[in-house]
């Protein structure tokens, strides 16, 4: 069961409901207005669900949420801390409802700490725990990555993956138990390599100057005579080799040392200007296929034309809306793309199957 929301929770009944969980979404409803919902009746996070409207101040709809809790799984709500209490539907009357519950909670903050109860959004989380300020270039402003690291990488990846291990707990032992997933804890996971690098002198504590914040030229973005753009992946030396093959560098003895940083500004203006003499599509049909970790930076919607991703079936069309495939991709147990539920469309179906 899930509680309406926005971003991550919703993400996170998504990843479920595309593995083959049977999502119950509860949507909001009011006696004064109908249907309110959230962003249900036209978000691909609902894709899979089912939907029931319930107005959680009524005394009759809560016996419907009681009912649900003592059937389900996972319960998974991304309210402010104190909220689901409040509702007296917090972990404790939830367990003694059901014992073998998993009570997945998905915040920005966590359920503790000075800023638990405090308004939040991705750029926010990913900011404090050092992801955002790591992620640019030294002389310029640091460059969120749309919600991608936060909201999702962060938050909903990490409640799945906290619900799943729950449940195999709860199957085991028949006890039940919180999840407190909280977007900074999963983004400050997300950093861990860094940390380690940090460590051991391999990174420095400054934004735009490492071998993978694009201070290296090797690993970098670079514009085409287009204006469209390249990413350039070439770490490991074959790779590297393989890029000057491609640009036509393989035998230039005046390239300066890639292995010494202080060289890396005068690299990066030599690839500049090679790159800058072809379209991005030029440059492709160049390096697909070659070991140059080369490749083009399609936008959102090219990406979905794009021949691996079709033959590989990363993107498919269902019911007239492309979109994401299922991943990860299992041989005997497949996931599937499910519909969009309409707000409550489900309410009938769901109320019998509680017996109510």
């Amino acid at each position: 069961m899930e509680f309406a929301g926005l971003g991550p929770g919703p993400f996170c009944g998504m990843l479920l409901a595309d593995l083959g969980a049977d999502v119950v979404r509860i949507d909001r409803r009011s006696a004064s207005t109908g249907l309110v919902g959230s962003m249900g009746a036209t978000s691909l996070l609902d894709r899979g669900k089912r939907s029931i409207a319930l107005d959680l101040k009524d005394d009759a709809d809560l016996t419907v949420v009681r009912a649900l809790v003592e059937r389900a799984d996972v319960l998974l709500e991304g309210f402010r801390p104190g909220v689901m209490e409040r509702l007296g539907l917090g972990p404790e009357p939830a367990h003694a409802l059901n014992p073998r519950l998993v009570y997945g909670r998905m915040t920005g903050w966590g359920q503790t700490g000075p800023l638990a109860h405090s308004a939040g959004h991705d750029i926010g989380y990913i900011a404090l725990t050092g992801a955002l300020g790591a992620s640019g270039r030294p002389d310029e402003r640091p460059a969120p990555p749309v919600n991608l690291l936060g909201d999702f990488g962060g938050g909903g990846v990490f409640l799945a993956l906290g619900v799943v291990a729950g449940v195999l707990h709860a199957r085991t032992t028949g006890q039940g138990q919180v999840v407190d997933a909280a977007i900074v804890d999963g983004t400050a996971v997300l950093t861990t390599m860094l940390h380690g690098m940090l460590d051991t002198g391999a990174w420095t504590d400054a934004r735009g100057v490492n071998l993978l914040d694009t201070g290296a030229p090797f690993y970098d973005v670079y514009r085409c005579a287009d204006g469209q753009f390249l990413a350039v992946g070439a770490l490991e030396e074959q790779f590297y080799a393989a890029l000057l093959t491609g640009l036509g560098l393989a035998d230039d003895a005046t390239l300066p040392d890639r292995a010494d940083p202080a060289a890396w500004p005068a690299l990066r203006e030599r690839f500049t200007e090679v790159f800058a003499g072809r379209t991005r599509d030029e440059w492709w049909r160049v390096f697909a296929g070659t070991d140059a970790c080369v490749a083009p930076v399609w936008s959102l919607l090219e990406a979905t034309a794009d021949e691996h991703n079709r033959e590989r079936g990363v993107f498919v069309e269902v019911e007239g809306r492309v979109q994401p495939a299922v991943a990860p991709r299992f041989s005997a147990t497949p996931g599937s793309v499910g519909s969009i539920p309409a707000v409550g469309e489900h309410d009938a179906e769901v109320r019998a199957e509680l017996g109510l």
